[in-house]
């Protein structure tokens, strides 16, 4: 069941945070437009990277792949390299195999109906609703995680589950202001709201604050122990990555797959790597080389 908001105290919350971002607010690239293609490459970047480093990345992107239509027309190889420095390269594979989706079914337009947008590959919950929300305006709201923490905190004073969060999230959006108001959710979950150190004090909700009002234990911390540290150079993302990277300078024979993907003492590793991204359409094997997909045998590297 969603949780109540007063109406007094919900209006006093969409003005104060409102208030805020209009003078706090990030100035990024995707919140300048309202291009929902655009708009949907930024959401698919910024599933795992940070915005810092994605703008960037964005704009370069948008530059090589302007439209829905000149993405799907793209090699799956060249789109991988322009995801160059993103990292999780099977989002860019989805994002390309969600390009010739648009165009075979809706002629190229990135539809505004939120189970047309999840049926697309690489398109969950979250990114569907920020499309909605951001390029055209849907009376929705996006919950990662920073948006449910401060719900949990401001807004409820008590833990969600995800239904909740949702329902919530959607009932809180103010009247034609469905993108500054979750734009503003994001940047002080990720700001001041954070997971282990609220800033209370800075924060433009302090005074109207269900957690700050009633003065309990933080109902969004999480009770879970952290498991031990794993080195990210021990990974298999890692390696992935390293060989990705070497594809996008040419192809790999099988002899080179563990110097390729920095596994030099780990034969067997690097196989099953290689196997991997060929199963998950990041590289294909021809005559006993390894390319990045829709590469021709006289492309890049011989």
């Amino acid at each position: 069941m969603r949780p109540e908001v007063p109406e007094a105290r919900r209006r006093r919350l969409q003005r104060d945070l409102l208030a805020w971002y209009g003078a706090r607010g990030r100035a990024l690239g995707w919140r300048q437009t309202r291009d929902p293609y655009a708009i949907l490459v930024s959401e698919v970047m910024l599933q795992q990277t940070q915005a810092a480093r994605v703008e960037p990345l964005w704009r370069a992107f948008l530059d090589r792949f302007p439209t829905v239509p000149a993405l799907a027309a793209g090699a799956p190889g060249d789109v991988l390299l322009q995801w160059r420095g993103l990292g999780y390269n099977r989002r860019a594979v989805a994002l390309h195999r969600c390009a010739r989706q648009l165009v075979d079914r809706h002629g190229g337009a990135v539809p505004d109906d939120l189970a047309a947008l999840r049926a697309l590959p690489g398109v969950g919950p979250y990114t569907g609703r920020a499309v909605l929300a951001f390029a055209f305006g849907h009376h929705v709201a996006p919950v990662d995680t920073n948006v449910g923490r401060v719900l949990v905190r401001a807004a409820a004073g008590r833990p969600l589950r995800a239904a909740e969060a949702q329902a919530l999230a959607d009932a809180m959006v103010p009247a034609g202001a469905a993108a500054a108001w979750s734009h503003a959710l994001m940047d002080l979950g990720a700001g001041l709201c954070t997971a282990r150190a609220a800033r209370c004090a800075a924060c433009p909700l302090e005074r109207t604050c269900a957690w700050r009002r009633s003065g309990g234990d933080d109902p969004a911390a999480s009770g879970g122990r952290p498991g031990p540290p794993v080195r990210f150079g021990d990974s298999d993302r890692f390696h992935r990555g390293r060989l990705v990277d070497a594809l996008r300078s040419g192809p790999v024979a099988r002899s080179d797959l563990p110097a390729a993907a920095a596994s030099e003492a780990d034969t067997d590793r690097a196989g099953r790597i290689a196997s991997a991204l060929v199963a998950d359409e990041l590289a294909q094997w021809h005559d006993g080389v390894l390319r990045l997909p829709g590469d021709s045998p006289a492309g890049r590297g011989g």
